[in-house]
């Protein structure tokens, strides 16, 4: 997971970056990507089953995770972008409440998608970091594969350049560092569980490659 480097100068702003390069063709891999659970029991395609209770996240006014563009006319491509997004939400409202082991986290991520990503909430906790700007999401698309369409590779770019890290104590901000790109790609891949939930396997990332 990110360096100590990677932290102090904002790159750890990588949903799962691992080693924090930071150079326009940089990639990062998450160990243990592609290690996730056995197949869940596949459920029909569609839109969010509407009996799940699913929880509830909340993300504070000092940071701003707008997804731009994340509609689709299919519904089955629509499920796997709202559980995308509240995936993410998800993760970053467990950095700002200092919590790696929130439950709506592990509600959205599989065993081995979880593991990635409390190692990547605790480069920030450990660290007594916290995340505030805005950090815009865009270009998604959805590939749904699978029997039964019940796993799916969702692809989806962020930019960096107005979101920042902070040390909770002392206030100090930071961002990624001049010349970087601010610009990530990410893969993920996700799989629907028995109640119909999309959750998140593994997730890998590269800087650079997306152009708004």
């Amino acid at each position: 997971m990110p360096v100590v480097t990677a932290l102090v100068t904002g790159a750890a702003l990588l949903l799962t970056a691992c080693g924090g390069s930071g150079s326009d063709d940089s990639s990062d891999k998450i160990e243990g990507a592609g290690q996730g659970d056995s197949t869940p029991a596949p459920s029909k395609s569609g839109s969010k089953t509407p009996d799940v209770d699913r929880p509830k996240i909340t993300l504070p006014k000092s940071f701003d995770l707008p997804f731009e563009g994340w509609t689709s006319s299919d519904p089955a491509k629509q499920a796997v972008l709202d559980d995308g997004k509240e995936h993410l939400r998800a993760g970053y409202a467990a950095i700002i409440a200092k919590d790696p082991d929130a439950e709506s986290l592990a509600f959205y991520d599989t065993t081995a998608g979880l593991s990635q990503d409390q190692r990547w909430i605790r480069t920030y906790t450990d660290k007594d970091l916290t995340v505030f700007g805005k950090l815009p999401v865009f270009d998604p698309e959805v590939t749904l594969t699978g029997e039964k369409e019940s796993k799916a590779t969702l692809t989806y770019c962020t930019d960096e350049s107005k979101a920042y890290s902070k040390e909770r104590k002392s206030g100090k901000t930071e961002g990624n560092p001049a010349g970087t790109a601010p610009e990530v790609f990410y893969t993920l891949t996700l799989a629907k569980n028995a109640e119909g939930v999309w959750q998140t396997v593994s997730t890998y990332s590269k800087r650079g490659g997306c152009s708004r």
